[in-house]
Order: C-alpha cells, then sequence, then structure tokens
C-alpha cells in the first residue's frame, strides 16, 4: 500500500470518474486503474462498484476513503511541519470564501498577498458555509473565511472584521425619510424587506436581527433573490428594501448611496473570521493571509459598537 495509491482512490471518490481521477493526478487513465486495482487486490477487497454510472464507492470503500484521507492529510503535514520550522512560506494553499464576502473583500486583498508571498499558489474556492465547514474537517480545504460565530468544537475562528448591515431603502419607501434605521424599523417593515434566497447565511443574519419567532410565519417577505445586486434593483422598482452588508456599499454610485441608512448604535453587524481546522499545520501561512486582510480591511472598515447576530439558522 502506498501514499500515491491512497492519492488516487481519493480522487476517482471525488470525481467518481477513473479518466478524469487521472487527469486531475496527472498521470495516464490505465496506470491509476492498475494501482487502485493492485491496492484492491492487497486488501481483497473491492473499493469501487465499477457497475454504476457514476461510479459509486462500496461500503467497504467508503470506510477505505475515509481512513485514506486522513493518512494523506497527516503524510502531508510532514511537509508542513518542515515548511514551518525552516519559516518557508509557499506551496499550495486552499482556502474558501463564503458568495457574500468573495466579491468585495477578495479584491481588497489578493493583489497585496501574492505580490509579498509570491511563492504561495493559492487556491481559492466560492463556498457556502456548510460546505466550507465539511471540506475543512476533511482537509479538503486549508483555511476559509466565514460569517461566524460557527459554533464548531473543531474549528478555530480568528475573527478578521466586524461588518454593520446597512438598509438600502427606495425613495418611495415610507421609510426613506428615516435618517437612521433602527431594528424596530426593521421588524415593523418585515413584510417589505427583499432577502437573499435560503442557503445563504447572510439570510440568516438578517433573520436573527428580529425576534422572528414571535412575527407572523406566512407572508413576511415578497421575493428572494440570490445576488445583493439583483435585490438592489428589485428595491428600485419599489418591490421592496433590503439589507446590504457594509462592504459592499463602498462601490455603489452617489445616487445609490443617498438611499443608504445606517442602524442606530449598537449597530446589527456580521462578524467575518478566517477559519480553520484545529489540526492544521499551515499556521505560518494562515497567519500571513490573516495579517494581509487586516492591514487592508483596516483602513475600510472600523467599528466598534456592534452587536454581532448568528449566521445560523435559529
Amino acid at each position: 500500500m502506498t501514499i500515491t495509491q491512497l492519492h488516487y482512490v481519493l480522487a476517482v471518490a471525488e470525481y467518481k470518474n477513473f479518466t478524469l481521477a487521472a487527469e486531475k493526478c496527472f498521470v495516464t487513465q490505465p496506470t491509476l486503474s492498475m494501482q487502485i486495482q493492485k491496492l484492491e487486490e492487497e486488501l481483497d477487497v473491492q473499493i469501487f462498484d465499477r457497475g454504476k454510472k457514476p461510479i459509486q464507492l462500496t461500503d467497504v470503500g467508503q470506510q477505505i476513503v475515509t481512513q485514506a484521507r486522513s493518512i494523506v492529510n497527516e503524510s502531508n503535514r510532514i511537509k508542513d511541519i518542515v515548511d514551518q520550522q525552516k519559516g518557508y512560506i509557499g506551496g499550495d494553499f486552499k482556502i474558501g470564501i463564503i458568495p457574500t464576502v468573495m466579491p468585495t473583500l477578495l479584491p481588497m486583498f489578493i493583489t497585496n498577498f501574492t505580490n509579498k508571498y509570491p511563492k504561495v499558489n493559492l487556491i481559492i474556492e466560492e463556498r457556502t458555509t456548510e460546505e466550507i465547514i465539511k471540506m475543512l474537517k476533511s482537509g479538503q480545504l486549508d483555511a476559509a473565511i466565514a460569517a461566524t460565530p460557527l459554533s464548531e468544537e473543531s474549528i478555530k475562528e480568528v475573527v478578521l472584521y466586524y461588518e454593520p448591515f446597512v438598509a438600502y431603502i427606495p425613495e418611495n419607501n415610507p421609510a426613506f425619510g428615516k435618517k437612521e434605521f433602527s431594528v424596530k424599523d426593521l421588524e415593523d417593515n418585515l413584510n417589505n424587506i427583499l432577502l437573499l434566497q435560503d442557503g445563504h447565511c447572510f439570510r440568516n443574519n438578517v433573520l436573527n436581527i428580529c425576534k422572528a419567532a414571535s412575527l407572523p410565519q406566512q407572508n413576511r417577505f415578497h421575493l428572494e433573490s440570490g445576488s445583493f445586486e439583483t435585490m438592489v434593483k428589485l428595491a428600485d422598482e419599489g418591490l421592496g428594501m433590503t439589507l446590504l452588508p457594509y462592504l459592499h456599499t463602498l462601490d455603489m454610485s452617489e445616487k445609490a448611496k443617498s438611499k443608504l441608512r445606517h442602524f442606530t448604535e449598537p449597530r446589527p453587524s456580521r462578524e467575518v473570521s478566517l477559519i480553520y481546522s484545529k489540526k492544521e499545520l499551515k499556521l505560518h501561512l494562515i497567519d500571513a493571509l490573516r495579517t494581509t486582510i487586516t492591514g487592508v480591511v483596516r483602513g475600510a472598515i472600523a467599528f466598534h459598537n456592534v452587536e454581532i447576530t448568528s449566521p445560523l439558522h435559529k
């Protein structure tokens, strides 16, 4: 049994296709198939059910993949230990970022980071919070940027910044005349709020600002959308108001900014953190990323009197 064989097994388990797995492993398909077959013969079990399309793991194959992932992750840590000892900052570094943070935060730090650490191959994936948690636990990601707290025992959270919510209120809305917005105002307008569709933690953030349990359960929202840009356009069409994360408002036109209303203090906000598995050893890379992000964000966002809302569904 070899680490290489385990790599091949993990690739087929992920892509459910021998040809695609071979491409991702940079080997020929016959080579990959032969190595997996040799492993199956050595173990005297069948790891994959090749009769199904797409290829499926057998019951014992599921258990083997779980153990193989742990072995491969631990073997990778040997190089991490050496790199950390030498102070070397380089190599592959896989991070996930939630969709409501990616468009605003990534352009702020990516150039600085790649210029400062040219030997790091930064691999960035846009993922939901649920996907990120699973991938951190399985070792498929080295770190991630997400709204916290997540209450995951195996995951470490390092706060990067606190980002207030800002109300976007079109001129035809009765609340447009308010200079500041309050949580009570939000609760009074729940039938008039445009939300991101289910599955976005930002949606949960907004709902958790309000005392949702005491509110009517039917017809609270006119419409749900998948992007902030769409919600702003729908609000301008008179379909309601919406809430935006503060960083998303910085590049808006002056006309659009005239429709923004900040909340009264303490401002409802989300906590955005760099998160990673407590077993992670690439701490030198994680710290480099944290330092870079906080360095550029500090000048753009500095709110202290805030009240953090949970990104978890309540």
